[in-house]
Parts: C-alpha cells; sequence; structure tokens
C-alpha cells in the first residue's frame, strides 16, 4: 500500500464531512489534503483510543519526532511520507503541524475551559492551524484569504464541539466555556449526566449563534480572487451549517444523540456547492 493510499483509506473510514469537501479538488491537491487530514486523524486518534493518559503522551511524543523526521525529509510513517510528498509542492511548515499536536496535548492535559478565550486557543490548535494549512494546499492570491481559512477553522471546531457534547462528556471532557454553563444556569453535572433542560437548549442556542457568526464573519472575508480556490472550505462550511439546522430543529439533543447528515446529503450539498463556486 502506498502512503497516498494509507491516507485515502484513513479518510474514507472515518466518513467526516471533510472527506466530502475535497472530493471535487485536481489529483495533486486531493492528494495533499488528504494527507492533511489523515495526520489531524492519526493524532487525534492517539487522544480518543488511548485510555492511558501517559502512553498517548508517549505516542504524540513520537508524532513530534517524526515531525522532525518529516521536515528533515526522513519521514517515516505513511502519513508524514505523504504530506513530505505534498510539502514538496504546497507550503506545510513543521511548527503548523506541530501545533496540531499542542492542541491535541491540551486535550491530556485539561478537560475543563473557564471562558471562551480559553476554548478559543483550542480550537486554534487543533482546527484554526489546519485551516491555514488546507488554505495553502487550496491555493490564494490575497493574504486575507488566510483570516477567512483560521475563521472558518475554529468555525468548524465549534460545531463538532456543539455535535459532540454528549460523547465528549463520556469520556469525562466538557468543552462549553464554564462561564456560559454558568451564565444559563447548566452545571457540569446536568452535561456529564445527560440531563437535558430548558437552561441547557438556550446553552446551545448561545453555542449554535456564536459558530454561525464565525461562519458569516469568514466567508466575508474571503477574497472574491480567492473564492473559487478555497471551495472545499465553502462545501465544508455549507455542510457544517446544515448540520446546525439540523441540530437546532432536533431541539438540540446532543447529550443523548449525534446528529449526523447521511451520506447522500453531504455529497449533493457537496456538489451544489462546488457547481455554484
Amino acid at each position: 500500500m502506498t502512503p497516498d493510499e494509507y491516507c485515502q483509506q484513513k479518510a474514507a473510514r472515518s466518513g467526516s464531512s471533510f472527506y466530502y469537501s475535497f472530493l471535487f479538488l485536481p489529483p495533486n491537491r486531493r492528494r495533499a489534503i488528504t494527507a492533511l487530514y489523515a495526520f489531524c486523524r492519526e493524532v487525534d486518534d492517539v487522544v480518543d483510543e488511548c485510555q492511558e493518559p501517559q502512553l498517548a503522551a508517549t505516542k504524540l511524543a513520537w508524532w513530534r519526532q517524526e515531525l522532525a523526521r518529516f521536515s528533515a525529509g526522513q519521514a517515516q510513517h505513511p502519513v508524514t511520507q505523504a504530506l513530505q510528498a505534498a510539502s514538496a509542492e504546497f507550503h506545510l511548515p513543521e511548527e503548523q503541524l506541530q501545533e496540531i499536536i499542542d492542541g491535541m496535548e491540551m486535550d491530556l492535559q485539561q478537560s475543563r475551559y473557564l471562558d471562551f478565550k480559553a476554548l478559543s486557543l483550542y480550537c486554534y490548535r487543533v482546527a484554526g492551524v489546519v485551516g491555514l494549512l488546507a488554505a495553502e494546499i487550496f491555493g490564494y492570491q490575497d493574504r486575507k484569504t488566510q483570516k477567512y481559512a483560521h475563521d472558518l477553522g475554529i468555525a468548524f471546531q465549534l460545531t463538532n464541539i456543539i455535535r459532540d457534547v454528549g460523547e465528549d462528556a463520556r469520556m469525562g471532557r466538557i468543552y462549553l466555556p464554564i462561564e456560559d454553563l454558568q451564565r444559563f444556569g447548566v452545571t457540569a453535572a446536568d452535561i456529564l449526566k445527560s440531563r437535558h433542560s430548558e437552561n441547557f437548549r438556550r446553552l446551545m442556542d448561545f453555542q449554535i449563534e456564536r459558530a454561525e457568526r464565525y461562519y458569516v464573519q469568514a466567508i466575508d472575508e474571503l477574497p472574491t480572487a480567492d473564492r473559487r480556490a478555497q471551495r472545499p472550505g465553502l462545501v465544508m462550511a455549507a455542510i457544517y451549517r446544515t448540520l446546525l439546522d439540523e441540530i437546532k430543529r432536533d431541539g438540540c439533543q446532543v447529550l443523548t444523540q449525534r446528529t449526523s447528515l447521511t451520506p447522500l446529503r453531504k455529497l449533493w450539498i457537496a456538489w451544489r456547492t462546488w457547481v455554484r463556486g
């Protein structure tokens, strides 16, 4: 199996909406973004699948060393070998890839966030940086596109947090800021014990509105000259905003269920958004 085939399998198995967002890319850009996505999946799986924090920390330390080898042109893992090939054509700095691991390490070190400022740092590391790297792969002419890519990445991560409140709680994690819980009269115990209430519904409406503001802000920031090149991000935004609409329509029942879109619906949204340009 080649490095590119390994990354393709990793991306396809995940069933993620990201997979649909780069289906229509030219082969070289599709291979590069698939490698980046596969890297994110590899390091994220370390945190999610390792029951022992020390083992997860050891594995992330190995990935840090592997990124140093990647930078030196000596990558060993199929994912970093694919990234190495992509980096020969696109600018994928080791420093930014290391920042993604910084974000994964935050999951090993804390399970609560005091305020949105603290959560924003986490979102930047695990998603904002990915947005910046993706923008390099897709291509742009105007540096303002970097701000768009950053904010879109934050919007994606906020959407993930909203969708996965219950799933994260079952792993002992609450990403919703403590200041937001206090504002709406929701306790950590309410979330950990899956106690849905009107206050929780209002809390989630607030989170959805915040994520939506980031989508609007990001898309407003995208320069017209780069809109066509950055279509994969717009595809992903269309899919994720539809998901937010579904979560709200379902009454924000995220404590006990994981709202998702069917593959066919994702494909339809992806095609429609891509054609519109």
